[in-house]
């Protein structure tokens, strides 16, 4: 090993380097976090399940294919871990309920066979909160056990924060991608709605739900875009645009980038530790020759909040109906209100809220147009000292809404010691521009996060 970390601290692009050369076997790499995971899993209780024996068998495969044929795409022989609501052939999917604690899908999520076909290894299913919404999971936060790892991709973020796994997938449908990532002090990626295929997922909410990417660096991220991004017959409402080349994205921005500043709608609901940090981070951003400038937002933005909401729960109730009817005492207390006041409703303000998008979307294209990325901050707080709930989703909601590029990146600790992070954003299907943007933030701000001691919490 020529980096001095051990394998289970490797980021994914550092992996994928050291297997390619020959320096890494992936035979050693998911042994290593396998011993990881029996270490911590007991406390943190992350996975619903390891696949140990087809992990294994996979690494040896892999190096067998990289001594013949070399690698077969760019995370070759690199373990990823899938929040369980990505059906995967032959094992368990779970999606955090009873209802679905036997299922096994005899198919994989396009994301997944996108992942095999990149040649990395399925090391197993991570925690979500049931059927991805807001009734709090098990897991707990590595940097401290007494605070929220976040929701609904909790075990995704748990398992990267712990060097359980470099790679894994949330889904955003609200903030279920970037709000775990910052309270776990790792990298969120949320792409455009549409830009990456979500046939084979367990859904929430069709008009929202989004595949996120959970990993410790914004090339991390940009690496798995690139396997993960493209079109998909099989997901009819999967747009069909060019794919980038987002992995070389993170390189390619060598200037400072035009940084919109969000104080508007964002610090009114974020507590004074978080807005000083904030501005403490753009100060450091534009003494580095970002130009930042703050930005006023538009009216409709403030309602995103609310609209997606009022969407979110009718299509939630929607697909649930039936089920929900025969097995109500099988939900969980959030999503059975949720249910019931979304069965019970109106339809007008799902049909108002719908009506309000585009005016709303065609409200920010100059913004857009005007800087390379929006900055904000990632949650109102650090994690809640609270495991009954799952932390505010208010900060991604709107983006969410829109449908554009977000992403998350680490920015520091709060006093209390617990993760903080910025929250990025650029236009629909920009990827490329977000992601040299925050590839560009990251190496100034040169933040790196790990729980100092896991073991102890």
């Amino acid at each position: 090993m020529t980096t001095g970390l051990k394998p289970h601290q490797l980021s994914a692009a550092q992996a994928a380097a050291l297997i390619r050369s020959g320096d890494l076997s992936p035979v050693m790499l998911v042994e290593d976090l396998l011993r990881r995971i029996d270490e911590l899993e007991p406390m943190l209780q992350a996975w619903v399940t390891v696949d140990r024996e087809g992990a294994l068998a996979t690494a040896k495969a892999s190096e067998l294919e990289l001594e013949k044929s070399g690698p077969r795409g760019p995370l070759h022989g690199v373990p990823v871990g899938l929040k369980d609501i990505f059906y995967t052939a032959g094992l368990k999917t779970t999606a955090g309920s009873p209802l679905y604690a036997d299922f096994v899908p005899e198919y994989d999520a396009t994301s997944v066979a996108k992942f095999r076909q990149a040649g990395a290894i399925v090391l197993g299913k991570t925690v979500t909160t049931e059927f991805a919404d807001g009734d709090p999971s098990p897991t707990f936060n590595p940097w401290n056990l007494e605070h929220t790892p976040g929701g609904s991709s909790s075990g995704s973020g748990a398992a990267i924060a712990a060097g359980m796994v470099p790679i894994a997938t949330g889904s955003q449908t609200v903030g279920s991608t970037l709000r775990p990532a910052a309270y776990n002090g790792i990298v969120g990626l949320k792409p455009t709605l549409g830009l990456i295929s979500t046939y084979g997922v367990v859904p929430v909410s069709f008009s929202t739900d989004t595949v996120g990417i959970m990993v410790r660096t914004v090339e991390d991220a940009a690496l798995t875009l690139d396997a993960l991004a493209g079109y998909d017959s099989k997901n009819p409402a999967l747009v069909n645009v060019p794919v980038g080349q987002y992995h070389a994205a993170v390189y390619r921005r060598q200037s400072p980038p035009r940084i919109g500043l969000l104080k508007d709608f964002f610090y009114e609901r974020a507590d004074e530790e978080v807005r000083s940090h904030t501005d403490t981070v753009a100060q450091k951003l534009a003494a580095a020759g970002a130009i930042v400038e703050e930005v006023t937002l538009p009216e409709p933005f403030h309602r995103a909040v609310e609209d997606i909401a009022s969407v979110v729960w009718a299509e939630t109730a929607a697909f649930h109906e039936e089920s929900y009817a025969h097995h109500r005492e099988d939900y969980g207390p959030n999503i059975g209100s949720r249910m019931d006041r979304a069965l019970e409703s109106s339809p007008i303000p799902y049909i108002k809220a719908q009506q309000g998008r585009k005016p709303l979307q065609a409200a920010m294209e100059p913004i857009f147009a005007k800087y390379d990325v929006l900055l904000s901050p990632c949650t109102p707080g650090p994690a809640p000292k609270d495991r009954t709930t799952t932390g505010q989703t208010f900060f991604q909601a709107p983006w969410t809404w829109i449908a554009c590029p977000t992403i998350g990146v680490p920015s520091g600790l709060a006093a209390n010691g617990m993760p903080l992070a910025i929250q990025l954003a650029a236009g629909p299907f920009d990827e490329e521009r977000l992601i040299g943007a925050a590839a560009w933030c990251e190496r100034v701000l040169d933040v790196h996060l790990t729980p100092m001691n896991p073991n102890q919490g």
